[in-house]
């Protein structure tokens, strides 16, 4: 079913919105972070523990289900909601992302990218066709087109190029998701130039796309460009459609690209983070290596409710990581999930009660900006 898309309320002062997102079956509270499920699978966290802290919507890779094991494994057994155990709904990237961090095993032409699986070295061809077949396939809820991310030192000649071709691309992939029920959300590229951001914003507005999305940025670059970026490009999006800032996901991005009127976001960092022993906190991020929490009995937050604080310490979590227990992933992953799906629902519950400006400036003001 294709998604909808209702802005439920827009804050007085700031461009925030709160949205609700409906795909079929699930309905998904906007602004949302999408954690990572790369290979149909968030790591070290079963399906019902995501559903259990708040999360409904996730993440998956097209490039890699199509390396491993294959889209038509997963389609025989069912689609990949069934063959994960996911009841939520499932956004899958196109492997756009993969042109760029792949860049010493693939060759770009017009009618696609030539690869060179970084498991086996086998060559294969994928095409914005394929990419959408693929995604087909497995059955995702929303299907991202094929874009070129272009690398942040690219010089604006071949910007425009990439983007160019990235506008045919997207053509080519909404006529082959025709009749697919799926939705399918374009990708605005332009890399860090403000007019060729706002040109092919208003190239991508009146295509049928069911929901847009900035890409090209956390990749490199300095954080006050991707601000500019954002900043100049969102306000060109369509209004009624959901806007997807790809890759970008620390706290104070979160609060500060909802601010803007962003509705999407997803990241590795909750969990990437987690297995380096990072935790995020209402009071700022620590380390759970470090010495001093060795015999400290509080737990991770105070003020969380996950499973994790409420059942054990940080001297416990830590004798697990140093001891190079599995276990402390999963806890410490368990955490940091609960801590961004809640931190969401704090911007959410801001911008609902018309305070999304006051609640940015105090958290700023707060040791959580340190996260």
């Amino acid at each position: 079913m294709k998604p909808v898309f209702k802005i439920e309320k827009t804050d007085p002062v700031t461009w925030a919105r709160a949205g609700m997102l409906e795909l079929g079956r699930v309905k998904i509270e906007t602004p949302v972070l999408m954690p990572v499920g790369t290979q149909a699978a968030v790591k070290t966290l079963a399906p019902d523990e995501l559903s259990g802290n708040g999360i409904g919507l996730i993440l998956s890779n097209t490039y890699h289900l199509f390396l491993r094991p294959g889209h038509e494994v997963i389609k025989k057994l069912g689609g990949l909601h069934k063959f994960m155990g996911w009841d939520g709904g499932i956004l899958t990237d196109s492997g756009g992302f993969q042109i760029f961090s792949l860049s010493k095993l693939r060759k770009i032409s017009e009618e696609g990218v030539r690869f060179r699986s970084h498991i086996d070295g086998s060559e294969f061809f994928f095409t914005p066709e394929l990419a959408m077949e693929v995604q087909k396939a497995i059955g995702s809820d929303i299907a991202m087109v094929l874009d070129e991310c272009p690398p942040p030192d690219a010089s604006r000649e071949y910007v425009e190029r990439s983007m160019n071709m990235t506008t045919r691309w997207a053509l080519r992939s909404l006529k082959a998701m025709e009749g697919s029920g799926q939705g399918c959300f374009g990708i605005i590229q332009g890399g860090f130039f403000e007019d060729l951001r706002e040109r092919h914003a208003a190239e991508y507005y009146d295509l049928p796309f069911d929901g847009m999305a900035i890409g090209g940025v956390s990749v490199g670059e300095a954080p006050e460009e991707t601000a500019r970026i954002v900043a100049c490009t969102a306000p060109k999006m369509p209004q009624e459609k959901p806007r997807y800032l790809m890759g970008v996901g620390m706290p104070a991005d979160l609060v500060r690209y909802s601010a803007l009127g962003v509705d999407m976001f997803d990241c590795v960092v909750p969990t990437r983070n987690a297995r380096n022993g990072q935790v995020f906190t209402t009071t700022g991020r620590l380390n759970i290596r470090n010495t001093t929490h060795a015999e400290d009995s509080l737990p991770l937050d105070s003020g969380c409710g996950c499973m994790t604080c409420t059942k054990f310490s940080r001297a416990y979590i830590r004798h697990l990581y140093m001891s190079g227990e599995i276990l402390a992933h999963r806890l410490l992953t368990l955490h940091n999930i609960a801590y961004f799906s809640g931190l969401m629902k704090r911007v959410r519950r801001s911008i609902i009660e018309g305070c999304n400006a006051s609640f940015a400036d105090d958290f700023f003001k707060s040791p959580e900006n340190g996260c």
